[in-house]
């Protein structure tokens, strides 16, 4: 007997049944702790810096665990691949369990893994590995969930259920970032740089033992099922979804004019701005990560209520403003950030003029992602000193063959044979004005009752929750805009790829791209440049190619055609 898949209008204005609602928590459950899992390698880069990577160069060993942080999601698409393909063949269900077993395991792993003083480079290296395997989980947990969902999801009330699904990313960030700051004020600094941090791994397994349980209570997709029954599942859906044009065309829509916007947009409103903030701004990590947790909690919200109102206006227009407005506001908004967290910095990048004078042929490109590089030239080493200091600088041709020749505010700085970092040019800098690490001008709010009753705390939250506010319009419908894109048949394949190429490498390399321009630059913000051009490369194709799907009935056209509509 066929099971019935799809709901139909009048389902849209009864109330959520018992089924559904228990759907919605299982599946959202599991896939917060997949992402509370994901994301603690970057809420805690600096710590596993210290631990995995050796070197002295703080710089360079940050970029490289976010570039370790990012090979998770170099794999995602691939994850994709394998699962989304299983999924299709197989089932929702028993792919996101076999998904998020992996990814607990992993992340358990993290926490078990002696330092570089232990065992050497094996640190580093199984710290990738594991990182690889939760991006290749991940890959194939998302499609699967938000795929699972929307198939029980009532006709016109796809974008609000769905919605739910999308908080889990930033539920799982704010679930890291609170059993974090709860280690960080409970123990010392020192307990925490020796072994604290390692604690927030070790718990996965705990959740990983819940999530599987609470799965396992799960009935597969009525719309999965109902395809089986009818014969109508794809026998090759990679093929069907990559290799036949109008199938592949849909994808490169989703992925160039929905998800890389989006994705931008999201690692900006909530990495980025992290690591702006403790990178650039010189926050100390537990003011940082009060301010963006409480922004989060704040935000949160938003994402059901942008996927409801999906429902009623369409899924493409909020995606694509949200786009729109972030792009066009994003200098202003960390312009201001900047003046709130560190006053002083960006009082001296305004009044205090630093100038390099070299020979170009002596002076190479800083960008360095990987932060595996090593600068040589006194001019490139000056430079990164600079840039790793938030220090703005400006570089000025000199004559053929002359040495470097550093300037403050107009006065020469003298540079000592054995000043092999340029630290004597960071002195003269901070001597004119530039803050030192620490600087009491620096915000400081160490524990929640400070934060809410420090004025500038304030402002840097209400900052910080306009990002997240950006995030909520564009992630809220994309799920249901993506799911609505695929037939049953292919829907797990073809919805994942162009969500995990875009939210894996456009937005996943994001954090150690923009540093690398920064560092490169010499401008703090010159950075936001990435965001910003994908996220209006995206307005521009969504605009034009974009499809609404809304109204679309996910089941009408299943059983149709070679890749299920006609």
């Amino acid at each position: 007997m066929a099971v019935a898949a799809a709901p139909t209008t009048d389902a849209a204005v009864r109330p959520m049944t018992a089924e559904e609602r228990k759907v919605i928590i299982a599946s959202s459950a599991g896939t917060v702790f997949e992402w509370y899992d994901f994301y603690l390698a970057g809420s805690l880069a600096a710590n596993i810096s210290q631990n995995f990577v050796p070197g002295t160069n703080e710089t360079a060993k940050f970029i490289f665990v976010l570039f370790g942080f990012a090979a998770g999601f170099a794999v995602r698409p691939f994850g994709a691949l394998v699962f989304g393909r299983l999924g299709d063949l197989i089932g929702r269900k028993y792919t996101f369990l076999v998904t998020m077993t992996i990814m607990g395991i992993a992340t358990f792993a993290v926490g078990l893994l002696p330092g570089y003083e232990t065992i050497g480079y094996a640190a580093p290296v199984i710290f990738i590995i594991c990182r690889l395997a939760q991006g290749l989980a991940l890959g194939g947990e998302y499609g699967g969930a938000a795929t699972y969902v929307a198939e029980h999801s009532p006709h016109g009330r796809r974008g609000f259920y769905t919605s739910w699904i999308q908080t889990t990313a930033t539920v799982g960030l704010f679930l890291s970032l609170i059993v974090i700051l709860t280690l960080r004020l409970s123990m010392s600094p020192e307990d925490f740089a020796r072994f604290g941090w390692r604690i927030p791994f070790l718990v996965s397994i705990v959740l990983l033992g819940f999530s599987i349980w609470i799965r396992l209570q799960l009935n597969e997709s009525p719309a999965f099922k109902k395809m089986k029954e009818e014969g109508t599942a794809s026998k090759a859906p990679l093929k069907e979804a990559f290799g036949r044009w109008d199938n592949a065309k849909i994808a490169l829509i989703a992925l160039l004019g929905g998800t890389a916007g989006q994705a931008v947009v999201w690692y900006t409103g909530q990495f980025y701005a992290l690591f702006f903030l403790t990178q650039t701004l010189k926050l100390d990590g537990t003011t940082a990560n009060l301010c963006i947790a409480l922004s989060l909690l704040i935000g949160t919200p938003f994402f059901v209520f942008f996927g409801w109102l999906s429902d009623k206006i369409g899924r493409k227009w909020i995606l694509l403003f949200g786009c729109l407005i972030a792009a066009a506001t994003y200098f202003p908004i960390f312009g201001q950030i900047a003046k709130v967290g560190n006053p002083k910095l960006i009082e001296a990048t305004n009044n205090v003029k630093v100038t390099l004078t070299a020979d170009p042929a002596t002076c190479g490109s800083l960008f360095d992602p990987v932060g595996v590089r090593t600068f040589t030239s006194p001019c490139d080493v000056i430079r990164r000193t600079l840039a790793t200091a938030s220090v703005h600088y400006d570089l000025a041709a000199g004559p053929a063959g002359s040495p470097l020749k550093a300037t403050v505010n107009g006065t020469d700085v003298s540079i000592p044979d054995t000043d092999k970092t340029g630290a004597s040019v960071l002195a003269a800098a901070q001597t004119a004005g530039y803050p030192k690490p620490g600087d009491p001008s620096i915000l400081k709010t160490p524990s929640f009752g400070t934060v809410l009753t420090d004025s500038r705390g304030l402002q840097m939250i209400g900052l910080l929750t306009i990002l997240i506010i950006f995030v909520t319009m564009v992630y809220g419908p994309i799920a249901a805009l993506l799911v609505e894109l695929f037939p049953t048949r292919i829907r797990y394949t073809g919805m994942s790829l162009p969500y995990h190429i875009g939210n894996g490498w456009f937005g996943g390399f994001l954090p150690p791209t923009a540093f690398a321009i920064v560092a490169a630059s010499g401008n703090i913000f010159s950075g936001l440049w990435y965001p910003i051009i994908v996220a209006l490369g995206t307005f521009v194709i969504g605009l034009i190619f974009l499809p609404e799907t809304k109204d679309r009935d996910i089941f009408k056209y299943d059983g149709d055609g070679p890749s299920g509509r006609a």
